[in-house]
């Protein structure tokens, strides 16, 4: 039967897009489905007969490969395509793509730049769209980081997240996550490189606990969680670069910061990670440190994305 024919009659599909788009009751079913599978507890293979198509414009190993592995484990086939393997790289429009990839597949996986490009794609497709990442938020670290603080730690509601240095696209995906998951953040950046104060407010209007900060000491003070990530963008220039580095040197993951948590905080970094730089070596392999956890449970949190997504768990 084909893609077309198996959809005909149905209604929206569920897209996951960005953490302020699902309701908390959605999210925390989709980390639910997660910790079965990590437990082995679902049987079966839910995503036979299914094809996933996913798009790859950035550069990728943790979340093509979970992906990619996670759908094979749950029994699904899947075709990935580099942005410069198809047409939407050359030209096609968002819409168009979106219009016949829902006639060959029964979702797609986006990982581009512009969030635009995945919003359109999204408007047009007949098949769940999900976000793979994009310039502006990376939603699915985010369920990965949430379930790995609740495995070590409990239910993360209530508890101190404290985000240290550039406030990119994995700092506005906790921004939502606090909205959504009830937990308190602080986040220190240098004020050039701040998250955008419309995104603050959307999600305190969405009752999310944020607060701001320039001194990463303040922030972090207490926290249960200690948040990192690298200071240079993929799309980052030389000159970028360097002013960079200027500005977020007083925010390092160092052991004089993490001293300042709580005794038994843990660090996170969603990787690739440039040691010495945003973090030290003692603390990304210290015994606080869950990064591996972390990334192991992209492989998990993804499962749970999929098949909400398709409406098979």
């Amino acid at each position: 039967m084909s893609a077309a024919l198996k959809r005909a009659g149905a209604g929206a599909p569920r897209h996951f897009l960005e953490l302020l788009d699902i309701d908390s009751g959605a999210l925390r079913r989709m980390l639910d489905i997660g910790l079965r599978a990590k437990r082995g507890e679902l049987t079966g293979k839910p995503l036979a007969g299914k094809h996933i198509a996913m798009i790859f414009e950035k550069p990728s190993t943790r979340t093509r490969v979970s992906f990619e592995v996670g759908i094979r484990q749950l029994g699904g086939e899947v075709v990935s395509l580099a942005g410069k393997d198809t047409q939407l790289g050359r030209g096609e429009s968002p819409a168009d793509t979106a219009r016949v990839l829902s006639r060959y597949v029964d979702a797609i996986i986006l990982r581009t730049d512009r969030v635009a490009k995945l919003r359109e794609l999204a408007a047009h497709a007949t098949v769940p769209v999900i976000n793979a990442l994009t310039d502006v938020s990376h939603p699915c670290q985010l369920m990965a980081d949430v379930m790995t603080f609740e495995e070590h730690r409990g239910p993360i509601a209530g508890q101190v997240n404290a985000w240290t240095g550039d406030g990119n696209n994995v700092a506005r995906s906790f921004i939502q996550a606090a909205a959504r998951f009830h937990f308190r953040l602080r986040l220190a950046t240098p004020p050039e490189l701040a998250p955008p104060a419309e995104l603050i407010a959307q999600a305190r209007a969405e009752g999310a606990d944020v607060e701001l900060f320039t001194d990463p000491f303040e922030a972090v003070r207490g926290a249960r969680c200690v948040v990192t990530d690298t200071w240079i963008s993929m799309s980052d220039d030389k000159a970028s670069i360097r002013q960079r580095h200027n500005l977020l040197a007083p925010y390092q993951l160092n052991s004089r910061l993490l001293a300042a948590a709580a005794p038994d905080a843990l660090v996170m970094h969603c990787l690739p990670a440039h040691r010495g730089e945003e973090i030290t070596d003692e603390v990304i392999d210290g015994p606080q440190s869950v990064v591996f956890d972390e990334a192991e449970n992209r492989l998990h949190a993804q499962k749970g994305v999929l098949l909400w997504a398709l409406g098979l768990a």
